[in-house]
Protein backbone atom coordinates (compact mmCIF):
# COMPACT_ATOMS: atom_id res chain seq x y z
CA UNK A 1 0.00 0.00 0.00
CA UNK A 2 1.51 2.84 -1.23
CA UNK A 3 1.69 6.36 1.05
CA UNK A 4 -0.65 9.34 0.56
CA UNK A 5 0.66 12.23 -1.22
CA UNK A 6 0.86 15.45 0.86
CA UNK A 7 -1.13 17.70 -0.43
CA UNK A 8 0.57 21.44 -1.83
CA UNK A 9 -0.95 23.63 1.21
CA UNK A 10 0.61 20.79 3.83
CA UNK A 11 3.67 21.11 2.56
CA UNK A 12 3.71 24.92 2.07
CA UNK A 13 2.50 25.42 6.10
CA UNK A 14 5.48 23.46 6.86
CA UNK A 15 7.74 25.09 4.77
CA UNK A 16 6.45 28.26 6.02
CA UNK A 17 7.23 27.32 10.02
CA UNK A 18 10.32 26.25 9.29
CA UNK A 19 11.41 29.58 7.83
CA UNK A 20 9.89 31.47 10.09
CA UNK A 21 11.96 29.24 13.38
CA UNK A 22 8.96 27.21 14.28
CA UNK A 23 7.77 23.89 15.01
CA UNK A 24 4.38 22.15 14.85
CA UNK A 25 4.79 20.68 18.05
CA UNK A 26 6.24 23.79 19.68
CA UNK A 27 9.94 22.62 19.79
CA UNK A 28 12.94 24.73 19.41
CA UNK A 29 15.44 23.79 16.13
CA UNK A 30 17.56 21.82 18.33
CA UNK A 31 15.62 19.75 20.81
CA UNK A 32 14.69 16.36 20.94
CA UNK A 33 11.26 14.76 21.68
CA UNK A 34 11.20 13.14 25.15
CA UNK A 35 12.46 10.13 24.79
CA UNK A 36 11.25 7.21 27.08
CA UNK A 37 12.81 3.64 27.70
CA UNK A 38 11.54 0.47 29.22
CA UNK A 39 12.59 -2.95 29.86
CA UNK A 40 11.06 -6.26 29.33
CA UNK A 41 10.79 -9.14 32.19
CA UNK A 42 13.56 -10.98 30.39
CA UNK A 43 17.10 -9.72 29.47
CA UNK A 44 17.50 -7.70 26.34
CA UNK A 45 14.10 -6.58 25.76
CA UNK A 46 13.98 -2.92 25.21
CA UNK A 47 11.57 -0.69 24.08
CA UNK A 48 11.94 3.15 23.14
CA UNK A 49 9.51 5.71 22.22
CA UNK A 50 10.46 8.80 20.73
CA UNK A 51 8.11 11.10 20.70
CA UNK A 52 5.14 8.89 19.07
CA UNK A 53 7.93 7.13 17.39
CA UNK A 54 8.01 3.35 19.18
CA UNK A 55 10.38 0.74 18.44
CA UNK A 56 11.32 -2.54 20.20
CA UNK A 57 14.52 -4.41 20.31
CA UNK A 58 15.45 -7.84 21.06
CA UNK A 59 18.41 -9.43 21.67
CA UNK A 60 19.10 -13.22 21.83
CA UNK A 61 22.56 -15.15 21.44
CA UNK A 62 23.40 -18.98 20.60
CA UNK A 63 26.50 -21.19 19.84
CA UNK A 64 27.50 -21.56 16.62
CA UNK A 65 30.97 -21.98 14.36
CA UNK A 66 33.18 -19.04 13.89
CA UNK A 67 34.33 -17.30 10.62
CA UNK A 68 37.27 -18.51 9.43
CA UNK A 69 38.86 -14.94 9.32
CA UNK A 70 38.26 -14.53 12.72
CA UNK A 71 38.05 -17.95 14.58
CA UNK A 72 38.38 -16.19 18.13
CA UNK A 73 35.38 -13.84 17.54
CA UNK A 74 32.13 -13.91 18.34
CA UNK A 75 29.39 -12.51 15.89
CA UNK A 76 27.18 -9.90 16.02
CA UNK A 77 24.20 -9.67 13.74
CA UNK A 78 21.25 -6.75 13.34
CA UNK A 79 18.10 -6.73 11.76
CA UNK A 80 15.30 -4.11 11.57
CA UNK A 81 12.31 -4.66 10.04
CA UNK A 82 9.82 -2.29 8.74
CA UNK A 83 6.28 -3.83 9.15
CA UNK A 84 3.01 -2.49 8.21
CA UNK A 85 1.97 -2.16 11.87
CA UNK A 86 4.27 1.03 11.86
CA UNK A 87 3.05 2.87 8.66
CA UNK A 88 1.07 1.64 5.67
CA UNK A 89 3.61 2.97 3.15
CA UNK A 90 6.23 -0.04 4.57
CA UNK A 91 4.90 -3.26 2.60
CA UNK A 92 5.29 -7.12 4.38
CA UNK A 93 7.77 -9.31 3.51
CA UNK A 94 9.73 -7.12 1.20
CA UNK A 95 12.34 -4.79 2.27
CA UNK A 96 12.61 -1.11 0.82
CA UNK A 97 15.21 1.10 0.24
CA UNK A 98 14.88 2.86 3.26
CA UNK A 99 14.99 -0.40 5.45
CA UNK A 100 18.19 -1.95 3.37
CA UNK A 101 19.59 1.67 3.80
CA UNK A 102 18.93 1.84 7.74
CA UNK A 103 20.26 -2.09 8.11
CA UNK A 104 23.83 -1.16 6.60
CA UNK A 105 23.87 1.64 8.92
CA UNK A 106 23.39 -0.04 11.99
CA UNK A 107 25.66 -2.48 10.70
CA UNK A 108 28.11 0.70 10.29
CA UNK A 109 27.39 2.25 13.85
CA UNK A 110 27.50 -0.94 15.84
CA UNK A 111 29.06 -3.51 14.55
CA UNK A 112 32.18 -1.39 12.50
CA UNK A 113 32.58 0.83 15.60
CA UNK A 114 33.71 -2.37 17.74
CA UNK A 115 31.45 -0.85 20.42
CA UNK A 116 30.76 -4.78 21.86
CA UNK A 117 33.97 -6.90 22.50
CA UNK A 118 33.87 -9.74 19.82
CA UNK A 119 36.51 -11.51 21.36
CA UNK A 120 34.74 -11.99 24.99
CA UNK A 121 32.07 -14.05 23.01
CA UNK A 122 35.12 -16.81 21.76
CA UNK A 123 33.93 -20.27 23.87
CA UNK A 124 36.53 -22.13 22.16
CA UNK A 125 38.83 -20.63 19.31
CA UNK A 126 37.61 -22.31 15.91
CA UNK A 127 35.06 -24.59 17.18
CA UNK A 128 32.48 -22.55 19.38
CA UNK A 129 31.75 -19.09 19.47
CA UNK A 130 28.92 -16.59 20.65
CA UNK A 131 26.22 -15.32 17.98
CA UNK A 132 24.54 -12.41 19.52
CA UNK A 133 21.44 -11.11 17.21
CA UNK A 134 19.36 -8.06 17.97
CA UNK A 135 16.21 -8.03 16.15
CA UNK A 136 14.70 -4.02 15.92
CA UNK A 137 10.86 -3.90 15.18
CA UNK A 138 9.41 -0.95 14.57
CA UNK A 139 5.78 -0.37 16.15
CA UNK A 140 5.16 3.25 15.27
CA UNK A 141 6.39 5.65 12.42
CA UNK A 142 6.51 8.86 13.77
CA UNK A 143 9.30 10.24 11.78
CA UNK A 144 13.21 9.68 12.95
CA UNK A 145 12.94 5.71 13.56
CA UNK A 146 16.86 5.21 12.81
CA UNK A 147 17.72 7.79 15.86
CA UNK A 148 15.04 5.64 18.28
CA UNK A 149 16.39 2.11 17.09
CA UNK A 150 19.96 3.05 17.90
CA UNK A 151 19.02 4.27 21.17
CA UNK A 152 16.88 0.66 21.31
CA UNK A 153 19.93 -1.55 20.32
CA UNK A 154 22.48 0.13 22.63
CA UNK A 155 20.24 -0.31 25.27
CA UNK A 156 19.01 -3.76 24.79
CA UNK A 157 22.76 -4.76 24.41
CA UNK A 158 23.62 -3.20 27.83
CA UNK A 159 20.84 -5.00 29.21
CA UNK A 160 21.28 -8.33 28.01
CA UNK A 161 23.15 -11.27 29.95
CA UNK A 162 24.12 -14.31 28.22
CA UNK A 163 24.45 -17.66 29.54
CA UNK A 164 28.04 -18.84 31.55
CA UNK A 165 29.68 -21.56 30.11
CA UNK A 166 32.57 -23.92 31.15
CA UNK A 167 35.30 -25.80 29.61
CA UNK A 168 36.87 -28.66 30.78
CA UNK A 169 39.20 -30.32 27.74
CA UNK A 170 36.66 -30.46 24.79
CA UNK A 171 33.43 -30.28 27.12
CA UNK A 172 31.35 -26.92 27.12
CA UNK A 173 29.12 -26.96 29.71
CA UNK A 174 26.14 -24.08 29.69
CA UNK A 175 24.34 -23.42 32.42
CA UNK A 176 21.18 -22.01 33.13
CA UNK A 177 20.05 -18.93 34.45
CA UNK A 178 18.82 -20.98 37.97
CA UNK A 179 22.20 -22.42 37.82
CA UNK A 180 24.19 -19.39 37.68
CA UNK A 181 23.68 -16.03 36.90
CA UNK A 182 23.86 -14.97 33.42
CA UNK A 183 26.76 -12.43 32.51
CA UNK A 184 26.86 -9.43 30.35
CA UNK A 185 28.04 -8.21 27.51
CA UNK A 186 31.17 -6.11 27.55
CA UNK A 187 30.75 -2.72 25.57
CA UNK A 188 33.70 -0.54 25.09
CA UNK A 189 31.20 2.53 24.28
CA UNK A 190 27.81 3.50 23.22
CA UNK A 191 27.48 4.88 19.78
CA UNK A 192 24.65 6.91 18.95
CA UNK A 193 22.72 8.65 16.18
CA UNK A 194 21.63 11.98 15.47
CA UNK A 195 19.60 12.97 12.79
CA UNK A 196 19.50 16.73 10.56
CA UNK A 197 16.98 17.51 8.11
CA UNK A 198 17.97 20.56 5.93
CA UNK A 199 15.46 23.01 4.15
CA UNK A 200 15.30 25.44 1.78
CA UNK A 201 18.54 24.72 0.23
CA UNK A 202 20.65 24.08 3.53
CA UNK A 203 19.19 27.32 4.94
CA UNK A 204 17.24 26.10 7.48
CA UNK A 205 17.86 22.70 9.69
CA UNK A 206 16.07 20.69 12.13
CA UNK A 207 17.04 18.07 14.63
CA UNK A 208 14.44 14.97 15.36
CA UNK A 209 12.59 15.58 12.63
CA UNK A 210 8.70 14.26 12.60
CA UNK A 211 7.38 11.99 9.87
CA UNK A 212 5.26 15.21 7.98
CA UNK A 213 8.99 17.16 8.05
CA UNK A 214 10.80 14.45 6.70
CA UNK A 215 8.15 14.32 3.74
CA UNK A 216 9.15 17.65 2.98
CA UNK A 217 12.95 17.80 3.94
CA UNK A 218 15.41 18.31 0.71
CA UNK A 219 18.37 16.46 2.57
CA UNK A 220 19.44 14.79 5.55
CA UNK A 221 22.59 14.28 7.84
CA UNK A 222 23.11 11.57 10.15
CA UNK A 223 25.96 11.67 12.40
CA UNK A 224 26.82 8.81 14.84
CA UNK A 225 28.99 9.61 17.80
CA UNK A 226 29.78 8.43 21.04
CA UNK A 227 30.10 10.41 24.81
CA UNK A 228 33.82 10.44 24.23
CA UNK A 229 33.39 13.03 21.03
CA UNK A 230 34.77 10.28 18.77
CA UNK A 231 33.21 10.27 15.56
CA UNK A 232 31.69 6.47 14.65
CA UNK A 233 29.78 7.18 11.30
CA UNK A 234 28.52 9.79 8.97
CA UNK A 235 26.10 9.99 6.12
CA UNK A 236 24.42 12.47 4.00
CA UNK A 237 21.49 11.83 1.47
CA UNK A 238 19.11 13.67 -0.58
CA UNK A 239 21.80 15.28 -2.98
CA UNK A 240 21.66 18.45 -1.11
CA UNK A 241 25.53 20.09 -0.85
CA UNK A 242 26.33 21.30 2.37
CA UNK A 243 29.53 23.66 3.33
CA UNK A 244 32.69 22.59 5.72
CA UNK A 245 30.99 24.70 8.63
CA UNK A 246 27.74 22.89 8.18
CA UNK A 247 29.06 19.95 8.88
CA UNK A 248 31.14 21.04 11.79
CA UNK A 249 27.90 22.39 13.32
CA UNK A 250 26.07 19.53 13.26
CA UNK A 251 28.83 17.35 14.62
CA UNK A 252 28.95 19.99 17.28
CA UNK A 253 25.33 19.71 18.19
CA UNK A 254 25.39 15.81 17.90
CA UNK A 255 28.01 16.03 20.79
CA UNK A 256 25.93 17.97 23.21
CA UNK A 257 22.69 15.54 22.32
CA UNK A 258 24.89 12.34 22.61
CA UNK A 259 25.68 12.92 26.00
CA UNK A 260 21.88 13.52 26.93
CA UNK A 261 20.99 10.66 26.03
CA UNK A 262 23.43 8.15 27.00
CA UNK A 263 22.38 9.32 30.42
CA UNK A 264 18.90 8.65 30.13
CA UNK A 265 20.32 5.22 28.93
CA UNK A 266 22.12 4.77 32.05
CA UNK A 267 19.51 5.94 34.60
CA UNK A 268 17.21 3.89 32.58
CA UNK A 269 19.34 0.81 33.40
CA UNK A 270 20.27 1.71 36.80
CA UNK A 271 16.31 2.23 37.79
CA UNK A 272 15.78 -1.74 35.83
CA UNK A 273 18.70 -3.14 38.44
CA UNK A 274 17.31 -1.18 41.47
CA UNK A 275 13.91 -2.77 41.13
CA UNK A 276 15.51 -5.88 40.68
CA UNK A 277 17.52 -6.15 43.64
CA UNK A 278 14.60 -4.83 45.60
CA UNK A 279 12.20 -7.47 44.51
CA UNK A 280 9.89 -4.75 42.70
CA UNK A 281 7.61 -5.56 39.49
CA UNK A 282 9.50 -4.80 36.95
CA UNK A 283 8.67 -5.60 32.95
CA UNK A 284 6.64 -3.83 29.82
CA UNK A 285 3.47 -3.71 31.93
CA UNK A 286 4.57 -2.01 34.87
CA UNK A 287 6.01 0.73 32.42
CA UNK A 288 2.79 1.47 31.33
CA UNK A 289 0.77 4.76 32.37
CA UNK A 290 -1.44 3.85 35.35
CA UNK A 291 -3.50 7.13 35.12
CA UNK A 292 -6.01 6.55 31.95
CA UNK A 293 -8.82 5.04 30.93
CA UNK A 294 -6.97 1.81 29.93
CA UNK A 295 -6.31 0.73 33.54
CA UNK A 296 -8.46 -1.96 34.51
CA UNK A 297 -8.83 -0.79 38.54
CA UNK A 298 -8.33 2.33 40.04
CA UNK A 299 -7.37 3.28 43.23
CA UNK A 300 -9.08 4.21 45.85
CA UNK A 301 -8.88 8.14 46.82
CA UNK A 302 -9.35 9.44 49.79
CA UNK A 303 -11.69 12.98 50.10
CA UNK A 304 -12.31 14.82 53.22
CA UNK A 305 -15.78 16.06 52.17
CA UNK A 306 -16.51 17.48 56.68
CA UNK A 307 -16.68 21.25 55.01
CA UNK A 308 -19.24 19.94 52.09
CA UNK A 309 -21.28 18.09 54.83
CA UNK A 310 -20.95 21.23 56.99
CA UNK A 311 -22.35 23.82 54.79
CA UNK A 312 -25.44 21.33 53.38
CA UNK A 313 -26.37 21.15 56.59
CA UNK A 314 -26.58 24.71 57.25
CA UNK A 315 -28.41 25.24 54.21
CA UNK A 316 -30.67 22.34 54.94
CA UNK A 317 -31.46 23.91 58.27
CA UNK A 318 -32.14 27.97 56.96
CA UNK A 319 -34.43 26.44 53.63
CA UNK A 320 -38.25 26.91 55.07
CA UNK A 321 -40.53 23.57 54.82
CA UNK A 322 -42.07 23.05 51.75
CA UNK A 323 -45.73 23.19 51.65
CA UNK A 324 -48.15 20.35 51.75
CA UNK A 325 -49.94 20.36 48.51
CA UNK A 326 -51.35 17.39 46.30
CA UNK A 327 -50.59 17.89 42.65
CA UNK A 328 -53.73 17.60 40.54
CA UNK A 329 -53.39 15.60 36.80
CA UNK A 330 -54.28 18.09 34.17
CA UNK A 331 -54.92 16.63 30.71
CA UNK A 332 -52.78 19.25 28.25
CA UNK A 333 -53.37 17.28 25.08
CA UNK A 334 -52.91 14.10 23.15
CA UNK A 335 -50.85 11.86 25.46
CA UNK A 336 -49.80 14.59 27.22
CA UNK A 337 -50.50 15.39 31.18
CA UNK A 338 -49.34 17.48 33.32
CA UNK A 339 -48.98 17.13 37.29
CA UNK A 340 -50.10 20.50 38.94
CA UNK A 341 -50.76 23.78 37.06
CA UNK A 342 -47.38 24.82 36.65
CA UNK A 343 -46.61 27.10 33.33
CA UNK A 344 -48.42 27.16 29.75
CA UNK A 345 -47.48 24.41 28.07
CA UNK A 346 -46.34 26.00 24.65
CA UNK A 347 -45.35 22.43 22.81
CA UNK A 348 -48.73 20.99 23.06
CA UNK A 349 -51.42 22.33 20.16
CA UNK A 350 -54.71 22.70 21.37
CA UNK A 351 -56.65 21.24 18.39
CA UNK A 352 -60.52 22.72 20.48
CA UNK A 353 -58.76 26.47 20.20
CA UNK A 354 -60.82 27.85 18.20
CA UNK A 355 -59.22 29.60 15.15
CA UNK A 356 -58.80 33.01 13.72
CA UNK A 357 -60.50 34.70 11.03
CA UNK A 358 -57.21 34.91 8.63
CA UNK A 359 -56.58 31.53 9.31
CA UNK A 360 -59.79 30.65 8.46
CA UNK A 361 -59.77 32.30 5.56
CA UNK A 362 -55.99 30.99 4.41
CA UNK A 363 -57.46 27.46 5.34
CA UNK A 364 -60.30 28.20 2.86
CA UNK A 365 -58.08 29.13 0.08
CA UNK A 366 -55.98 26.38 0.52
CA UNK A 367 -59.06 23.73 -0.43
CA UNK A 368 -58.92 22.82 3.24
CA UNK A 369 -62.39 22.32 5.11
CA UNK A 370 -61.15 21.22 8.61
CA UNK A 371 -63.19 22.90 10.96
CA UNK A 372 -65.95 24.13 9.40
CA UNK A 373 -69.53 23.00 10.56
CA UNK A 374 -72.74 22.57 8.94
CA UNK A 375 -75.89 22.17 11.10
CA UNK A 376 -79.39 22.55 9.24
CA UNK A 377 -78.67 23.30 5.97
CA UNK A 378 -80.95 23.73 3.06
CA UNK A 379 -79.65 22.36 -0.42
CA UNK A 380 -81.01 23.02 -3.56
CA UNK A 381 -79.90 21.75 -7.12
CA UNK A 382 -77.11 24.37 -8.66
CA UNK A 383 -77.78 23.31 -12.12
CA UNK A 384 -79.93 20.64 -14.59
CA UNK A 385 -76.54 18.90 -13.97
CA UNK A 386 -74.81 19.41 -11.38
CA UNK A 387 -76.22 17.87 -7.28
CA UNK A 388 -74.94 18.78 -4.25
CA UNK A 389 -74.74 15.36 -1.76
CA UNK A 390 -74.56 16.87 1.95
CA UNK A 391 -73.90 13.30 4.43
CA UNK A 392 -72.75 13.08 7.60
CA UNK A 393 -71.12 10.38 9.72
CA UNK A 394 -69.56 9.99 12.55
CA UNK A 395 -66.29 10.32 12.47
CA UNK A 396 -63.46 12.36 14.49
CA UNK A 397 -63.70 16.33 14.39
CA UNK A 398 -62.57 18.25 11.60
CA UNK A 399 -62.42 15.68 9.42
CA UNK A 400 -64.14 15.98 6.01
CA UNK A 401 -63.70 13.55 3.24
CA UNK A 402 -64.60 13.35 -0.80
CA UNK A 403 -66.19 10.63 -1.95
CA UNK A 404 -64.66 8.38 -4.51
CA UNK A 405 -65.61 9.22 -7.89
CA UNK A 406 -65.43 8.16 -11.50
CA UNK A 407 -62.91 9.97 -13.95
CA UNK A 408 -65.92 12.03 -15.55
CA UNK A 409 -67.02 13.27 -11.86
CA UNK A 410 -65.63 16.85 -10.67
CA UNK A 411 -65.24 17.68 -7.23
CA UNK A 412 -66.10 21.58 -6.00
CA UNK A 413 -65.41 22.95 -3.00
CA UNK A 414 -67.81 25.42 -1.47
CA UNK A 415 -67.17 28.04 1.82
CA UNK A 416 -69.76 27.73 4.51
CA UNK A 417 -71.60 30.85 3.78
CA UNK A 418 -72.60 29.34 0.32
CA UNK A 419 -73.77 25.88 1.74
CA UNK A 420 -76.44 28.04 3.68
CA UNK A 421 -77.84 29.24 0.82
CA UNK A 422 -77.83 25.90 -0.86
CA UNK A 423 -81.78 24.45 -1.09
CA UNK A 424 -82.85 20.91 -0.38
CA UNK A 425 -83.86 20.09 -4.39
CA UNK A 426 -82.66 17.11 -5.73
CA UNK A 427 -80.37 16.12 -3.02
CA UNK A 428 -80.08 13.48 -0.48
CA UNK A 429 -78.92 14.47 3.45
CA UNK A 430 -77.99 11.60 5.41
CA UNK A 431 -77.49 12.29 9.40
CA UNK A 432 -76.47 9.53 12.06
CA UNK A 433 -76.48 12.04 15.02
CA UNK A 434 -77.13 15.97 16.29
CA UNK A 435 -73.34 16.12 17.36
CA UNK A 436 -71.57 14.95 14.44
CA UNK A 437 -69.89 16.70 12.49
CA UNK A 438 -71.28 17.00 8.41
CA UNK A 439 -69.06 16.23 5.49
CA UNK A 440 -69.53 17.92 2.40
CA UNK A 441 -68.91 16.11 -0.68
CA UNK A 442 -70.42 18.01 -3.73
CA UNK A 443 -69.95 16.24 -7.50
CA UNK A 444 -70.83 17.40 -10.55
CA UNK A 445 -71.47 15.06 -13.17
CA UNK A 446 -71.25 16.34 -16.50
CA UNK A 447 -73.60 14.77 -19.46
CA UNK A 448 -71.73 13.58 -22.64
CA UNK A 449 -71.41 15.80 -25.23
CA UNK A 450 -72.90 14.93 -28.64
CA UNK A 451 -69.48 15.09 -31.01
CA UNK A 452 -70.45 17.48 -34.77
CA UNK A 453 -70.11 15.21 -37.62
Amino acid sequence: MKETPLSNCERDFVLLAVREKKRLDGRQTYDYRKVRIAFGTEYGCCVVELGKTRVLAQVSCELVSPKPSRPSEGVLFFNLELSPMASPGFEQGRQSEMAIEMNRLLERCLRSSRSVDTESLCVISGEKVWQVRTDIHALNHDGNIMDAAVIAANAALAHFRRPDVTVQGEEVTLYSVEDRDPVPLTIHHMPLTTTFAFFHEGSRLLVDPTRLEERVMEGRLLVAMNKHRELCALQASGGIRLLQDQVLRCSHVASVKVLELTEIIQRALENDVQARKEGRCCGLAESLPVQRVTVACAHDAVVNNEEARRRADEVVKCAEEPADTEGAVYHRGPHTAQVGEGLVNSWVVDDNEPKSEEEQEEAMDDGDLEGVKVENEEVEELSDDSVVILETQHRAPNVVQLSDGSEEDEVIILSGKDLMNVSSKGCTKETNSSDDVMEVIITETKKPRKRSK
